[in-house]
């Protein structure tokens, strides 16, 4: 019995961290760009009563072994990278990502993180920067009486200024890949760093190298799909009932034992 409640409670606190995080992805479904996560488990040790294999008699053998689980864990909470649909707003500052990819955005200690959120805006010094005031990488500066900007496919900037005839052309915004986007690291404030699991950043030009395409005056959505988060909440939730029932059955088990004189 108390193998049993040790066991039940392994299989809660499981639970505990699964239904954490679907309450995450329903809380961010009006994020831009967020990734929903999946709570994914593995089972915890086993003690082996009897090896498959082991002699059952001088001429004969077990088929099959008996082992005892000692319950589950969490072994990963992992992002999943499918893509948004676009929330079309005509901002001209505003950037999606159509297909992989993400953007560099320069911090206040000058370290790059990396973003899907395309949500940006023009500084009070003209540089174009996130809402939180961190500047797109490698650094794009809005000249003064720019009545509009054109950013293609590709990340080319053009600058169309009053009196001028000419776009100017202020460069080109790189995209970063990873051979393991899931093995970034959320910081908050839709932004990841590198990690070892994630390998080191790959810049390219936008639409080339597999990267995806920019698309202007667009914004990713979250990825979330209120549908199935509801689905794995109701599953999630049954899930924990059914391991108190069994911690609850194996302390009734446990009181008879105790009470027996």
């Amino acid at each position: 019995m108390i193998r049993a409640l040790n066991t039940a409670a392994t299989g809660m606190a499981s639970q505990d961290a699964n239904v954490s995080t679907i309450a995450n992805n329903i809380a961010n479904v009006n994020t831009n760009a967020f990734k929903a996560s999946r709570a994914e488990f593995d089972d915890l040790l086993y003690e082996t009563v009897q090896e498959a294999g082991a002699k059952s008699s001088p001429d004969t053998s077990y088929s099959v072994g008996t082992q005892i689980g000692s319950g589950s864990k969490v072994s990963a909470i992992k992002k999943q990278f499918s893509q948004g649909l676009p929330n079309i707003t005509n901002n001209p500052y505003d950037l999606m990502v159509n297909g992989e990819g993400f953007f560099g955005v320069v911090g206040m200690d000058g370290n790059v993180s990396f973003t899907r959120d395309g949500s940006f805006t023009v500084d009070s010094t003209g540089a174009l920067v996130t809402k939180s005031g961190e500047k797109l990488f490698p650094g794009f500066t809005i000249p003064q009486k720019t009545h509009h900007v054109n950013i293609d496919a590709a990340g080319g900037i053009e600058a169309f200024i009053d009196g001028q005839t000419e776009p100017v052309k202020l460069g080109q915004i790189p995209l970063f890949q990873f051979q393991n986007p899931e093995g970034l690291k959320s910081l908050g404030g839709n932004k990841y760093h590198a990690t070892i699991g994630s390998g080191v950043a790959t810049q390219s030009i936008a639409a080339t190298n597999g990267s995806g395409q920019i698309q202007q005056g667009a914004i990713e959505l979250s990825n979330v799909n209120v549908m199935q988060e509801m689905t794995n909440l109701i599953k999630a939730q049954r899930a924990y009932e059914m391991n108190s029932k069994v911690m609850s059955a194996a302390d009734q088990m446990l009181q008879v034992v105790n009470n027996v004189k």
